[in-house]
């Protein structure tokens, strides 16, 4: 999608979409990666029976996904950088990171 503007055009940046899958307490793959200064697009598939809550306080994004479902996580543009993510209701041990290159 193109956006004209009176000084010259500009164009939208597509999103990054990548896949993520929460089971048994564990994110596969437990590290995503996404370029810079682009919106992300997070699929994830909790293949659990019970939910499961996706947050991430650098991102500012959280999300609770019932059990044997699907969610989508919309991310605004990043910065380069680490991004750490967890289950909140199991926090010390569900948890990823995205790495913004």
């Amino acid at each position: 999608m193109a956006l004209v503007s009176a000084t010259g055009t500009a164009q939208a940046q597509s999103a990054t979409e990548i896949q993520l899958s929460y089971k048994d307490k564990k994110f596969d793959p437990a590290e995503i990666s996404a370029p810079a200064n682009a919106p992300i697009v997070i699929k994830l598939k909790n293949l659990d029976s019970k939910a499961m809550e996706f947050e991430s306080k650098t991102l500012k994004v959280e999300k609770v996904v019932a059990g044997s479902s699907d969610a989508t996580i919309n991310v605004r543009a990043q910065k380069p950088g680490r991004y750490e993510f967890f289950d909140e209701y199991n926090e010390k041990v569900a948890r990823g990171a995205l790495v913004v290159k």
